[in-house]
């Protein structure tokens, strides 16, 4: 059955990629490249309902109507400090996009986050929110994060992530059921640490180099 709240890429381009992104002997370097190629795929797919206006333009030949995107600049938000991976792909296809960061970290005892930066452009309600973070997992920060982004004005939010789990989506489902969510994959489940399995490992540092 078709889960209007989730959205799976199953592009094989998408899958292609994942699948190497998931391989535990990808070195970091490969890992951020592929990331960030998969972000432009994925990209595509969450900002299919941005408005449009037509435009009079010249080509070569003659005059015509043409599509450009209408209203105020959208708004890419990144959950820190994963979320820069995602974020740098998809503002090379969205560069007039203003940007913005939720900083959230998970405490390890209870999985629950904890917030230690927000700063987001203005005038949220006239901007589609495009919330991009590679894993949901427990998706307690995904959640919390949007909680603060409606309590700065957002109406008009998407979230996109790399990975989800089942327990994930059930949460964002729960607690912000108007957000579309957009993933290459729904994995099986989370581990006894929170981890997504068969999953990646944990997307930050291995972006990053930090483990």
């Amino acid at each position: 059955m078709t889960d209007p709240h989730l959205t799976i890429v199953r592009h094989p381009l998408v899958q292609h990629k994942l699948t190497h992104m998931r391989m535990q002997d990808t070195p970091t370097p490969v890992f951020r490249q592929l990331l960030r190629e998969i972000s432009q795929l994925l990209a595509y797919e969450v900002t299919r309902e941005m408005p449009v206006t037509a435009r009079r333009i010249e080509t070569p030949l003659c005059p015509m109507d043409a599509p450009v995107l209408d209203g105020p600049e959208p708004a890419l938000i990144s959950i820190l400090r994963a979320g820069n991976g995602l974020l740098d792909g998809v503002l090379e296809l969205i560069p007039q996009a203003r940007v913005g960061f939720v900083g959230l970290y998970r405490d390890e005892a209870t999985l629950r986050p904890v917030q230690y930066y927000f700063k987001v452009p203005e005038n949220l309600g006239d901007r589609m929110v495009f919330v991009v973070d590679p894993m949901l997992a427990t998706g307690n920060s995904s959640a919390a994060a949007v909680d603060l982004l409606k309590q700065a004005g957002a109406r008009s939010l998407r979230f996109l992530c790399l990975l989800a789990a089942p327990e994930g989506v059930a949460r964002m489902r729960e607690a912000h059921p108007d957000v579309p969510i957009v993933t290459a994959a729904l994995d099986d489940r989370l581990d006894e640490r929170g981890y997504i399995v068969p999953g990646l490992g944990d997307a930050g540092d291995r972006m990053f180099g930090t483990k």
